[in-house]
C-alpha cells in the first residue's frame, strides 16, 4: 500500500554533515506526522525528529542544535540534516510515516523504511 524508501547514508569524519531524504508513495490520501528515528548497535530505536503536516518540529534532546528536519509535501519526502556529526550518532536511521489512505476514511496508519546506515568515524 504504501513504500517508504530512505536514502543519504554513509561513512563522515566526525564533525561532517550529512542529510537524509525518506520519500513515501502508494495509495497515500494525506501524510499527518513524519519522523526519523535511529538505532545503534546492541541499543533501542530511539526519536531523533519529527515533523507535523503544519511544520511543528521536535528533537531529541542529542541533537538539538545540530540537526534539522524538514518536509516536502508536494513530494511526500522529509529530510534531515545533520551537522556536526559525533561517532555517537552512529546508527541505522529510520524515516517514519503517518499516512492516510484512499478508501480508508480519516484512520491513519504508520510505515517505516528499511533504515539507511550512518557511520561517523576518522
Amino acid at each position: 500500500q504504501v513504500q517508504v524508501v530512505e536514502s543519504g547514508g554513509d561513512l563522515v569524519q566526525p564533525g561532517g554533515s550529512l542529510r537524509l531524504a525518506c520519500q513515501a508513495a502508494g495509495n497515500i490520501a494525506s501524510i499527518k506526522d513524519m519522523g526519523w528515528h535511529r538505532q545503534a548497535p546492541g541499543k533501542q530505536r530511539g526519536l531523533v525528529a519529527t515533523i507535523t503536516s503544519d511544520g511543528s518540529t521536535n528533537y531529541a534532546d542529542s541533537v538539538k542544535g545540530r540537526f534539522t528536519i524538514s518536509r516536502d509535501n508536494a513530494k511526500n519526502t522529509v529530510y534531515l540534516q545533520m551537522n556536526g556529526l559525533k561517532p555517537e550518532d552512529t546508527a541505522v536511521y529510520y524515516c517514519n510515516v503517518r499516512a492516510t489512505l484512499w478508501g480508508s476514511g480519516s484512520s491513519s496508519f504508520d510505515y517505516w523504511g528499511q533504515g539507511t546506515q550512518v557511520t561517523v568515524s576518522s
